[in-house]
């Protein structure tokens, strides 16, 4: 199974070999290549993996995603926060 990641191109380079744009994925900032997307602006939302932007997504459907990651890490911690303390 593979994830994408919704985030936000903060600024685009032209002038590599591929197009790449530094994107923000909730804080983290990470250059990621967006060759496959020509039409990809600064401001656009963008599921990317493994360092390659997929496909343009809404804003409400990025939203959407990383509220649900955020979800999930909450659970997994809450289980984790029960687990027994060996001693």
């Amino acid at each position: 199974m593979c994830l994408a990641v919704p985030g936000q191109i903060k600024s685009i380079d032209n002038s590599a070999a591929l197009r790449m744009a530094q994107v923000d994925f909730s804080g983290v900032v990470q250059d990621i290549c967006i060759e496959w997307l020509p039409e990809a602006i600064v401001g656009d939302f963008v599921l990317a993996h493994v360092g390659t932007a997929l496909s343009i997504i809404d804003e409400e459907s990025a939203k959407a995603s990383l509220d649900t990651f955020k979800e999930m890490g909450d659970l997994l911690e809450q289980e984790e926060n029960k687990k027994p303390v060996a001693d």
